[in-house]
């Protein structure tokens, strides 16, 4: 790496904040997604060309060529790393004191925190959890029977079955799964953009604070997918496509092209279905989803009765067959040791239908509820991930 060194003009150094760019082009990015990315790259103005080049130079945005031969620009690492940054300290700006700092457990563990009691070392404990007090007084005891009458207690012998350590908190990794819903109501309110701080910020959480827990997402639409970390401040909800007051529509699943299908439904279910397989492969000892969502669920998976083959069903409105469906696959999760959390965003419903289908989905799964606005759902989110606790919160 080169380096040029020249006289000091006496300004102060940029900070880090100062060097990221400015809240209202993440917004940007965020609202827009690779529409952003698109308006960015064919800037005339030569005021905000030169900025796009600066960040360009300074490592946030990067040049490639696509499939076509075009040049597109993307985020780096660097960028994304920076937006959840951001979307972190907006998060915490509004969340309680008090929230805890870890995942305690009720059982005692290997951690720095210590509490009453101890217990006797095993190998593999810290020498610096080492009760020296309690230590002494065994080597003292078990030496006095070997000792003559009259003889000095020193030098004081130490066997291995002296050795008593503190007893420490309990602290357990965690695997979350965030489902986020993009069917097209979550255009409405803005419900897409804190789905993206969720998943930003819970991700520099994990990072800074968990460093032994992982973080997976899931989007789920129409199909379901995963989303990789660097693609979430782009991801958007899917446009819809077909206004008719009743849909009825069957594909079979491998045969569902995204580019054919209307997108803009809700399938929670295979949404489940694919945290599953991720949170089966996970050795955490901790396991939980966290689902996003806006509706009730309006597309489901279901074996032919003909031919067994699995079928993509698309209906609206929803139908109680694409519940039960989902709920079975939520009750599946349970059953693989799952906790569940949803986060029911409820500004404009003026049924009880979608309220309904939480109740049963968190009776079922014996999991957790929240009913909140989307301006709530950031703190909500990471603050249930905090505490954990179990209980259900009316946000108003």
């Amino acid at each position: 790496m080169d380096h040029t060194y020249g006289p000091y003009d006496g300004k102060p150094f940029l900070s880090p904040d100062e060097l990221f760019p400015s809240p209202q082009l993440i917004e940007f990015i965020l609202q827009y997604g690779d529409k952003a990315m698109e308006a960015l790259q064919n800037l005339e103005n030569p005021d905000e060309q030169d900025l796009i080049r600066q960040m360009i130079e300074a490592g946030l945005l990067e040049e490639y060529t696509d499939e076509n031969g075009n040049t597109q620009l993307r985020l780096t690492a660097r960028m994304v790393h920076g937006m959840q940054h951001q979307a972190l300290l907006q998060v915490f700006e509004n969340l309680k004191r008090g929230s805890t700092d870890g995942h305690e457990t009720p059982h005692t563990g290997k951690t720095s925190e210590r509490t009453e009691g101890s217990r006797p070392y095993q190998f593999g404990d810290p020498l610096s959890d080492i009760d020296l007090n309690a230590t002494l007084r065994n080597a003292l005891t078990s030496s006095a029977g070997e000792r003559p009458t009259g003889v000095s207690a020193l030098p004081i012998r130490l066997g291995m079955n002296d050795f008593v350590v503190h007893e420490t908190e309990g602290r357990a990794d965690c695997a979350t799964v965030i489902l986020i819903d993009l069917s097209g109501s979550m255009y409405r309110y803005g419900r897409f953009l804190q789905a993206k701080r969720v998943c930003l910020g819970m991700s520099e959480l994990i990072r800074q604070r968990f460093p032994q827990d992982t973080l997976e997402f899931v989007s789920f639409y129409s199909l379901a997918e995963r989303v990789a970390e660097k693609d979430v401040p782009l991801i958007m909800p899917k446009p819809v496509s077909i206004y008719d007051s009743r849909v009825r529509i069957r594909v079979p699943l491998d045969q569902a092209d995204p580019r054919k299908l209307p997108l803009h439904f809700t399938n929670l279910q295979l949404g489940l279905r694919e945290a599953r397989r991720i949170l089966r492969r996970s050795g955490a000892a901790n396991k939980q989803v966290f689902v996003i969502t806006d509706g009730q669920p309006t597309a489901h998976i279901e074996p032919s009765p003909e031919t067994g083959q699995d079928m993509l069903y698309l209906l609206y409105p929803p139908d109680e067959r694409t519940a039960t469906a989902t709920l079975k696959e939520a009750m599946l999760c349970a059953k693989a040791g799952i906790r569940f959390s949803s986060f029911a965003l409820i500004e404009d419903y003026w049924g009880m239908d979608w309220v309904d289908f939480i109740e049963r989905l968190t009776r079922l799964t014996r999991g957790v509820a929240y009913y909140c606005a989307s301006s709530d759902l950031s703190s909500t989110v990471i603050e249930s991930y905090l505490t954990g606790r179990k209980h259900k919160s009316f946000i108003t």
